[in-house]
C-alpha cells in the first residue's frame, strides 16, 4: 500500500474520522436527545402496569382482560419494530425516530379519553406501533456516531434512559394514580409530551453519516462529520466520496455469514422479553396481592431505582470485559434473582430479590442494545436490529398473558421459575454472538 508523501494528509473515511474523535458536547447532545425519546418510551410502557392496577379496581376487570391490556401494546411493538427497521434503512434513522414519537405520543394522549376496554386496547396497539419502531432505530443512530472505543458504553448510557423513564412512571403511579380522581387518565395524558419532542428530534439531531453515504448524499455526510470535528477541535481530513458496496445493502440477515448471529440474537431477544415483561408489567399487581397499596407502590419505586446501578455496571463492563461476557453474566444474575424472588417469603426478601432482578435484568438490556447494531453492515443494520426486536416482542405478547395461567398452575414460584429458565436460555444464546468490542462498524 502506498504511503502519503511528506506533508500530505492521509485520506480517512468519514466513519474513521468519527471514530478518532473524543466524546464531545455534540455526542452528548445526540445521546441526550435520543435518550429523552427513549425515556418517554419507557415511561409509557411503565405506566400501563399502574393503569392496570387502577382499572382492576375502577372497571372491575378480571385478570384475563388486564392481560390483554398489558399485551396488546406488544403486538403493535412487534409490527412496529419490523417496519421501523426497514424504514430506517430506506428513509433515514432520524426521520423514523421522529415519526414514531409522533405516533405513540398522540395515541397515548387519546388513550386517556378511553370510555371502554375495547377503545383502550385499540389505542394501546397504535401506541405499540410507535414504541416498537423507535427503540431499535434510536440505538442504531447512536451506535453509528459513537467512537468505537466507547461505543458500547455510549449505547448502554442510552439504554439507561429507560430506567429514568420507568422511574418517572413509578413516581406518577405512586403520586398521581391513587391520589387523584381518574388519576390513570391524567397519567396517560402526560404521554402527549412525545408529540412535541418529535419536532426537536426531527430538526435538532443529525442524520446518520453511514446512512447518508450509503444513499450517496456525500455533501450532507461531510457537513455532519465536520460539525463533530469542530466540536472536538480536530482538523478535517479528506474523505473519498465512495458509497459502500451495493452488495452490503443486498445481503440478508439470513445469509451464510450472518445466519448464526441472527438466530442467537433473536433467541436472546425472545427470552429476555418473555422474562422482563412477564415480571415487570405484572409486578405492581403481584405485590398488591401481598401488601397494601402504599407498600406496593413504594416497593415498586425502590425496585425501579435499582435499575440505575445495573446500567452503570453494564456500561463499565461492556468495554472492560466485552459485550458478550457482560450480557451472559447479567442474564445469569437475572436467572438467579428470578428464582429468589419466586421463593421470597418476608418483605425484606421480596425487596432484595426484586432489586437484584431489576439490577441484573436492566444491565442485560443495556448490553443487548450495545451488541445488536454492531453485528450487521450499514445497509441492513436497521433491518437486523428491528427484526430481532420484533421477534422478541412476540414473547412480550405472550408473557403478560401467561402470568395468570402460571399463577393458577403453581403460584408465584412457578411464575418466576419459568422466567428464570428463560433467562438461562438467553444467557446460553448470548455466548453464540460475536464479540465486537473496540471494532469499527462494518459497511
Amino acid at each position: 500500500m502506498a504511503t502519503p508523501a511528506e506533508g500530505e494528509v492521509a485520506e480517512l473515511t468519514r466513519w474513521q474520522r468519527l471514530d478518532r474523535l473524543p466524546f464531545t458536547a455534540k455526542h452528548a447532545k445526540l445521546l441526550t436527545g435520543s435518550g429523552i425519546g427513549w425515556a418517554l418510551d419507557a415511561m409509557d410502557v411503565g405506566l400501563i402496569s399502574y393503569v392496570m392496577l387502577a382499572l382492576k379496581v375502577q372497571w372491575h376487570l378480571d385478570p384475563t382482560t388486564l392481560s390483554w391490556i398489558g399485551s396488546i401494546g406488544f403486538v403493535g411493538m412487534a409490527l412496529g419494530a419490523t417496519l421501523g427497521g426497514l424504514l430506517a434503512d430506506r428513509i433515514g434513522r432520524r426521520q423514523v425516530f421522529a415519526i414514531t414519537l409522533l405516533i405513540y405520543g398522540l395515541a397515548t394522549g387519546a388513550a386517556a379519553l378511553s370510555i371502554s376496554v375495547a377503545m383502550l386496547i385499540v389505542l394501546r396497539f397504535i401506541v405499540g406501533l410507535g414504541l416498537g419502531a423507535e427503540l431499535p432505530v434510536a440505538s442504531t443512530l447512536v451506535s453509528e456516531f459513537a467512537p468505537k472505543r466507547i461505543r458500547g458504553r455510549v449505547v448502554v448510557a442510552l439504554e439507561a434512559f429507560w430506567a429514568v423513564g420507568w422511574l418517572v412512571a413509578a413516581l406518577i403511579g405512586y403520586l398521581l394514580i391513587p391520589n387523584v380522581a381518574e388519576g390513570w387518565r391524567w397519567a396517560l395524558a402526560i404521554g402527549v409530551v412525545p408529540t412535541i419532542y418529535a419536532a426537536v428530534v426531527r430538526w435538532g439531531l443529525p442524520e446518520s453519516v453511514r446512512f447518508l453515504e450509503h444513499k450517496g448524499r456525500f455533501a450532507e455526510a461531510e457537513e455532519v462529520v465536520v460539525g463533530f470535528e469542530q466540536a472536538a477541535q480536530a482538523a478535517p481530513v479528506p474523505s473519498p466520496n465512495v458509497a459502500p458496496s451495493k452488495s452490503s445493502g443486498e445481503v440478508s440477515i439470513w445469509s451464510a455469514e450472518l445466519r448464526r448471529r441472527t438466530i442467537a440474537l433473536w433467541a436472546v431477544w425472545f427470552f429476555i422479553n418473555l422474562s422482563y415483561y412477564g415480571a415487570f408489567i405484572w409486578l405492581p399487581s403481584l405485590l398488591k396481592d401481598r401488601f397494601s397499596l402504599t407498600v406496593t407502590l413504594t416497593y415498586a419505586l425502590i425496585i425501579t431505582i435499582a435499575q440505575l446501578p445495573g446500567y452503570a455496571a453494564a456500561a463499565y463492563l461492556v468495554e472492560k470485559w466485552g459485550r458478550r461476557p457482560t450480557l451472559a453474566t447479567f442474564l445469569l444474575g437475572s436467572a438467579i434473582s428470578a428464582a429468589l424472588f419466586g421463593f421470597a417469603g418476608s418483605e425484606a426478601e421480596v425487596l432484595a430479590a426484586g432489586c437484584a432482578l431489576s439490577f441484573f435484568n436492566l444491565g442485560a438490556w443495556g448490553a443487548l442494545y450495545a451488541i445488536g447494531p454492531e453485528i450487521y453492515p450499514t445497509g441492513i443494520r436497521g433491518t437486523g436490529t428491528g427484526a430481532a426486536a420484533a421477534f422478541g416482542r412476540i414473547a412480550s405478547i405472550i408473557a403478560p398473558l401467561s402470568v395468570p395461567l402460571l399463577l393458577n398452575g403453581g403460584g408465584l414460584p412457578m411464575v418466576f421459575a419459568v422466567f428464570g429458565v428463560a433467562f438461562l436460555l438467553a444467557a446460553g444464546a448470548a455466548l453464540l454472538l460475536p464479540e465486537r468490542r473496540n471494532q469499527a462498524l462494518t459497511d
